[in-house]
């Protein structure tokens, strides 16, 4: 299979010329460059179908490897419904960005720019020794603060609160090899 290398160049300048729409503020550049990358899409797909050849009909007379392959021309069909579609849904926005702003081009409103300037670092998420969530509070038995209830049994507290932890090993191994 030989590569048409004007079709290639074609498709080449559409995705750069496409992609290069798609990063403007502008949301009718945004909708052309999206039309350049469908059209770019359908030309990839043309020249990944392999040459023309017979209608795929079946006849007994004709060899398998002269039919030419349906699937190319059934995924660009699709591509073309999709990039349609697309359009249109852009086309409303743009409209409806046009009737309440009178303004084509998108702005940074001042959420945007707080969120872009806080820090990733959250104390709550990030912090080394997580926060007490567990469901079944300790609870100190008969009044004693140095024991507490965990579980069915009775253990200091500090050993109770170390089980809470990541990666506890606080744990002694029973005669059948499970806890006590």
């Amino acid at each position: 299979m030989s590569v048409n290398l004007t079709l290639l160049t074609v498709m080449g300048a559409l995705y750069a010329c496409g992609i290069y729409l798609l990063l403007e503020r502008s949301l009718t550049r945004v909708l052309l460059g999206l039309m350049l990358l469908a059209n770019a899409t359908n030309l990839l797909i043309l020249a990944t179908g392999g040459y023309a050849g017979l209608a795929p009909l079946f006849s007994k007379d004709t060899p398998a490897g002269d039919y030419s392959d349906p699937l190319p021309q059934a995924l660009i069909l699709t591509s073309i419904v999709i990039s349609f579609a697309v359009t249109a849904f852009m086309l409303g926005i743009i409209y409806r960005t046009w009737v309440l702003a009178r303004q084509d081009e998108i702005q940074d409103d001042a959420e945007d720019r707080r969120v872009a300037e806080t820090p990733s670092f959250d104390a709550e998420d990030d912090a080394v020794i997580p926060a007490e969530t567990s469901e079944f509070p300790l609870v100190s038995a008969a009044g004693s603060d140095d024991v507490v209830l965990a579980g069915a049994r009775l253990m200091p507290a500090a050993d109770a609160a170390a089980e809470e932890q990541p990666g506890s090993q606080n744990l002694d191994a029973g005669p059948d090899g499970g806890t006590t």
